[in-house]
């Protein structure tokens, strides 16, 4: 007898090595800007000339410098500072010509600038003017880092001639464009040195320049030192052992530092912080392993600021009460009842179909046990006089309750159609009659039931099969086996040559395996939506994977359309109009 959860870790079959995730600063492109214009606002003011230098490790790899004629008289005090005349622009282009060569020039290069707000500032207002896209790269403040990177005493004031005698640049600054972008790209490796004792080697870990970090949970940097930069699942343990939280990664290593070089604004997240001294990492093969490890190990050990997959035995399902005249109810369980509908989105998903199911079904409303022969003196609800209801309570089985029971059933675990033929008809009648929030609680109500429905059968064909299948990702190829809707095996490999054979040989060590462990409905979920991502390849499938031709998701435009509703409303409360 096997776990999923044992499985997984014992039948681990993986090939090639992973390239180590992440940008070193060393290996960052930084484009260092300078600007001289005719005065302090974008909104006023016009461009006088652009420097720029572009560096890689350290080392300058092309400039770029152009006056630009501002289309207006420079100020004489702009003239005093900078020595730029309106004689010298006079034969200059326009910034409108010059921004495409200047784009072209920054790439998706970091933005380095000293006071960056004031340059990059004066280029997105005039890329917005003339209709160029700003292309959003990252942006670094030499101001901001020196506030980091110097002290008091040394640097009294952050202004770039003051950093400038500071770390001894061979080029002085002088409020000409290019020769103020060349001290400031000096000043910035210069400054990038004394920062990797912050933690700051990578380009991810630049956020915290912005946001630092109070100094208690930098020091916890260290943590990450010893975690592999490889995909996987990370563990935040506290001072007693105990799993704190749980979390994925492609880049183990970079995700757990971040945690302490970003500033992390949500207040759980700080409070575990503070609590944690450890983390603990498992390297996965595939993607879709770590997803599943992450679900098994929340739902294992409940850690305290992990909010999904909390208590998956509280999963709402919707199904016939167990008695002699059955109502429709909530059930909350790890695994499906028999017969039930399900594993609805959410409790108000559940009780949004019970409604439809039971005006379209008959099945009663009324929540009293109801003995087998009515009571003496019983008396039927206003229902039965509107036909809505067959009224088992005064007629007992006499009553044709059961025919409306046995429909109901089949609806639930079988093909919900009957619904929605009962339904359509009155949704166009509401629709017609413009009591549009009727029509739109009924379509609600019949997407609910075919969600349902569409995900308890594809989840049960899952789980009657056993597959192993592959998709690759322009770097290599993942390679899953399933047995009863569970991750059972987990491979990469880097050429396409080697998928079959890693693909048999999870095979041979899978296929005979009793899985003993419930298999959790979030990992069925993440398993299926692997498995059914348009590039997948099946290479083998024991057993049926199979749907019947009256499944629910001939019915999927339901769930399409109330999908696409709340993206409208989304998109209305952004403020913006929906598309």
């Amino acid at each position: 007898m096997t776990s999923p959860a044992s499985t997984v870790e014992e039948l681990l079959h993986r090939q090639g090595a992973l390239e180590d995730f992440g940008e070193p600063l060393a290996a960052t492109t930084f484009v260092t800007v300078d600007l001289e214009t005719t005065g302090t606002s974008p909104a006023s003011s016009q461009i006088t000339e652009i420097g720029a230098v572009k560096t890689r490790g350290g080392e300058v790899i092309g400039e770029f410098q152009t006056l630009v004629d501002p289309g207006s008289p420079i100020p004489p005090m702009i003239v005093a500072l900078t020595g730029i005349t309106d004689a010298m622009v006079v034969a200059a282009p326009r910034i409108d010509a010059v921004l495409p060569a200047f784009l072209e020039f920054l790439g998706d290069a970091v933005v380095v600038a000293h006071n960056a707000p004031f340059d990059v500032g004066f280029l997105k207002t005039a890329c917005r003017t003339h209709g160029y896209a700003w292309p959003g790269n990252d942006v670094v403040d030499t101001v901001t880092l020196a506030r980091r990177a110097t002290t008091k005493e040394e640097a009294p004031n952050k202004k770039l001639s003051t950093l400038a005698r500071v770390f001894g640049t061979a080029v002085e600054p002088n409020h000409r464009a290019l020769e103020d972008a060349r001290a400031t790209s000096e000043i910035l490796h210069r400054m990038l040195e004394r920062c990797a004792a912050f933690g700051i080697t990578h380009r991810e870990d630049l956020e915290a320049l912005r946001n630092p970090m109070p100094e208690k949970l930098r020091r916890k940097a260290t943590m990450a030192d010893a975690v592999p930069a490889k995909p996987g699942v990370y563990t935040f343990r506290g001072p007693r052992g105990e799993r704190l939280y749980v979390g994925t990664s492609k880049n183990l290593r970079s995700r757990v530092k971040s945690y302490f070089t970003k500033a992390e604004q949500r207040r759980r997240i700080r409070e575990m912080l503070d609590l944690a001294v450890d983390v603990d990492t498992i390297v996965c093969a595939t993607e879709l392993e770590a997803n599943v490890r992450e679900v098994r190990l929340i739902a294992e050990h409940r850690p305290r600021y992990n909010r999904r997959s909390a208590r998956p035995e509280r999963t709402p399902w919707v199904r016939l009460t167990d008695e002699r005249y059955p109502r429709m109810g909530v059930s909350r369980a790890l695994a499906r009842p028999a017969g039930a509908l399900g594993p609805m989105r959410s409790a108000a998903d559940a009780r949004l179909a019970i409604e439809v199911l039971q005006s379209a079904l008959g099945v009663r409303t009324c929540t009293t046990r109801l003995p087998i022969t009515p009571r003496a003196g019983a008396r039927a609800c206003l229902l039965k006089d509107l036909g809505a209801c067959a009224a088992p309570c005064v007629r007992g089985a006499e009553s044709g309750y059961d025919e409306a029971a046995a429909f109901a059933r089949a609806a639930l675990a079988e093909d919900p159609t009957p619904v929605v033929s009962a339904l359509e008809s009155l949704i166009a009648e509401r629709s017609a009659a413009m009591d549009y929030e009727r029509a739109a609680e009924l379509r609600d109500g019949i997407s609910a039931v075919i969600e349902g429905a569409m995900r308890a059968q594809r989840l049960d064909a899952l789980a009657r099969c056993g597959i192993v299948a592959t998709r690759g990702d322009g770097a290599g190829w993942d390679i899953v086996a399933l047995r009863g809707g569970a991750l059972v095996g987990s491979a990469r490999v880097e050429s396409r040559s080697q998928v079959w054979a890693a693909a048999d040989r999870l095979r041979a060590r899978t296929a005979t395996l009793d899985l003993e462990e419930t298999v959790l409905i979030e990992e069925r979920e993440l398993v299926s939506r692997w498995i059914e991502t348009p590039g997948t390849r099946l290479l083998h499938v024991d057993g049926e994977w199979s749907m019947p031709t009256a499944s629910a998701g001939r019915h999927a435009r339901w769930v399409d359309a109330r999908r696409a509703d709340r993206e409208g409303a989304f998109e209305w409360r952004r403020g913006e109009p929906a598309r």
